[in-house]
């Protein structure tokens, strides 16, 4: 299989502030590559220079076969981009927007009008065509833009945050959409906060920090290397919480995890059901009143948490609500 994107010791500063410490990626043709990491990890400038905004100050990478730096200008005619934010002309019609895209592009008058009309059905909004983008909804504008990356129908695509903000209907639609690309024949590149958006997309995930890769593989993989099963249990007050966690810690395969405000309990185990069984017996000789129990398998939320410290910025925003 060819790679789509090979990126080799990618290096970028701001003054003293290093963006990108060695980035290296690479991506196969036809797959999504999923780009996950806090903020200021360095996603966004990785995306950059792949798509020729930015230059690195070390390394190189090649996109489509083009080199990113040399080969710029006919590499933008080979790839689309689609950020967190719409970018879309509210005052111009759906259709008006795309056939400017394709203007763009040198794809001519008649071409690019055909081209907006055949995207804008394949992302239903054709009946929103000659309506101005302004009364929109958000979903649709994101629709429109992901359109928009696929005017020239780039055989690799990069989504910088492509759902940010969408309502879970709206991101379902767009996974679905993006799932249709790569089904024809697309890369992906994919950075995204949603955690459940890279396990359901991605058939390979990096996750960086500190502007370099700190771990590579598949879904399963990366769960893998965060451990077995958890027992997650919510007990129904702070003192039930405490004299649970001395239990329980016997117990423990590695560092549980305490949440004092939601009341809940997450243990690392070996065992998996039969461990339940024990802990719950435990809990029952103490008198103490378990709320929920069950057991799981790694989450890319714990892989997130395990490898950077901290848990990713949406599911934090999520838990806030």
């Amino acid at each position: 299989m060819t790679d789509a994107i090979v990126a080799e010791g990618l290096v970028k500063k701001y003054g003293e502030l290093t963006a990108l410490d060695g980035m290296e990626l690479t991506v196969p043709e036809g797959t999504v590559f999923g780009l996950l990491g806090p903020n200021g990890a360095g996603k966004t400038t990785t995306v950059r220079i792949l798509t020729t905004l930015l230059k690195p100050d070390a390394g190189h990478a090649r996109v489509a076969g083009l080199d990113v730096v040399r080969d710029a200008s006919r590499l933008r005619a080979r790839i689309g981009a689609s950020g967190q934010y719409a970018a879309v002309d509210d005052h111009l019609t759906g259709a008006e927007n795309l056939e400017m895209v394709g203007r763009l592009y040198h794809l001519g008058v008649k071409r690019s009008r055909q081209r907006a009309r055949e995207l804008l059905e394949r992302f239903d909004l054709g009946e929103a065509a000659d309506r101005p983008v302004q009364g929109y909804s958000g979903g649709m504008r994101r629709r429109l833009d992901l359109a928009g990356a696929l005017v020239a129908d780039p055989p690799v695509l990069f989504l910088d945050e492509p759902t940010t903000g969408l309502d879970p209907r709206a991101r379902a639609s767009l996974w679905e959409a993006i799932g249709e690309l790569v089904g024809g024949g697309t890369t992906v590149l994919l950075t995204t906060q949603y955690m459940e958006e890279a396990d359901r997309l991605a058939h390979r995930i990096a996750v960086v920090d500190h502007g370099r890769v700190i771990a590579l593989g598949t879904a399963d993989q990366l769960k893998d290397q965060v451990g077995g099963d958890r027992i997650e249990l919510s007990v129904t007050s702070a003192a039930d919480l405490r004299t649970a966690t001395r239990t329980l810690t016997p117990l423990a395969a590695g560092d549980m995890r305490v949440d004092a405000a939601a009341l809940r309990l997450t243990i690392p185990v070996d065992g998996g059901a039969a461990t339940l069984t024990s802990a719950l017996g435990h809990l029952a000789a103490d008198r103490i009143a378990v709320r929920d129990a069950g057991l799981r398998r790694p989450t890319l939320d714990d892989v997130f948490l395990s490898l950077t410290g901290h848990q990713a910025e949406e599911t934090v925003k999520e838990n806030a609500r």
